[in-house]
């Protein structure tokens, strides 16, 4: 009976052991928080629930979107993040601040990537005013919680579907048009907010297009050995526009070259991209990350070579 009791409080105590370790492991973590929407959660791709049980979605709806994807290309790397999102279909940074500061602030995080809606305004498309006053809102919310909370600002794409349709709000543009006016309206974001880094990810989709790895218009056809980076929506990212989206993140917040993670690197092969299509990404994330003035990522250090067959089955938790 004595015997049974030792080995049954031994057990207890090594369950607590357990868990007190894994808490001071989570603590050891950086957290980081993706606050956005669908272009956060990547609507319309696989990417959407793509490893979520990675990363913890806040609202519970078992997202893993460009989080998990970039949780994935960080921990190939070496880098380990707490990784959290807090997304809404359809929504700019004034729907996060009037409805979701509870669920936000619940505790001050290391890191912060945030974005608006994608026309900067929704019922005022181009005009980037609602984006520079939310921004300065959610820097100081996120501030009052930790003052040295690193913040980015991740910089949208350009819409086809608000390129080419007679109804779109930069119709008659050229494609690089609309994230070439996103870019300058999160610049003075940035500015007026304090924050150091705008994330060039609508910039590397204007890249990927001129250099020819991308189809400059769906809607016409795409072109034979090109990519589309947009979903079926002409609006949405791709399994290729998210993977470009991830990459450039993950070169932002770690300083890596993208081109770091190899051919092999496994969320592209899990996602179903091929070698060639997984080097091309990479060099232009790399190409845009290298021409910001905000970024300059770390000299190119190839990793040992990954045997593609085991990725799908060295998911992470």
């Amino acid at each position: 009976m004595f015997d049974a009791m030792k080995l049954a409080a031994a057990f207890v105590a090594g369950i607590a052991m357990a868990m007190s370790a894994s808490d001071a492991n989570a603590q050891s973590r950086p957290s980081l928080l993706f606050i956005g929407n669908s272009f956060t959660y990547a609507h319309g791709s696989a990417v959407r629930f793509y490893r979520s049980e990675t990363v913890t979605d806040l609202n519970g709806g078992g997202v893993g979107g460009i989080p998990a994807l970039f949780k994935s290309l960080a921990q190939q790397a070496g880098f380990d993040y707490d990784v959290y999102l807090e997304t809404r279909g359809g929504a700019g940074l004034d729907y996060h601040l009037e409805y979701k500061p509870g669920v936000i602030g619940r505790r001050g995080w290391d890191l912060v990537v945030m974005h608006g809606y994608s026309t900067l305004d929704r019922e005022k498309p181009r005009d980037p005013a609602k984006l520079i006053a939310t921004t300065r809102q959610m820097a100081a919310f996120l501030r009052e919680r930790n003052p040295r909370v690193e913040l980015y600002l991740m910089a949208t794409w350009s819409r086809a579907d608000q390129t080419y349709p007679k109804e779109g709000a930069w119709f008659g543009a050229p494609i690089e048009a609309m994230a070439r006016d996103v870019r300058a309206a999160y610049d003075r974001a940035a500015e007026a907010a304090a924050i150091k880094t705008v994330i060039p990810v609508g910039e590397s989709w204007t890249r990927a297009i001129q250099s020819g790895i991308a189809d400059p218009n769906p809607y016409d056809g795409i072109e034979p050995g090109k990519l589309n980076l947009w979903a079926s929506d002409s609006y949405h990212a791709s399994v290729y526009g998210s993977y470009l989206e991830a990459l450039v993140i993950f070169g932002s917040l770690t300083g890596r070259d993208p081109r770091s993670l190899g051919e092999n690197e496994c969320s592209g092969y899990e996602l179903g991209l091929t070698q060639a299509e997984v080097k091309s990404l990479q060099q232009v994330a790399f190409d845009q990350l290298a021409s910001s003035k905000a970024v300059t990522p770390a000299p190119l250090v190839l990793p040992r070579q990954v045997d593609p067959v085991r990725c799908a089955r060295a998911v992470s938790h």
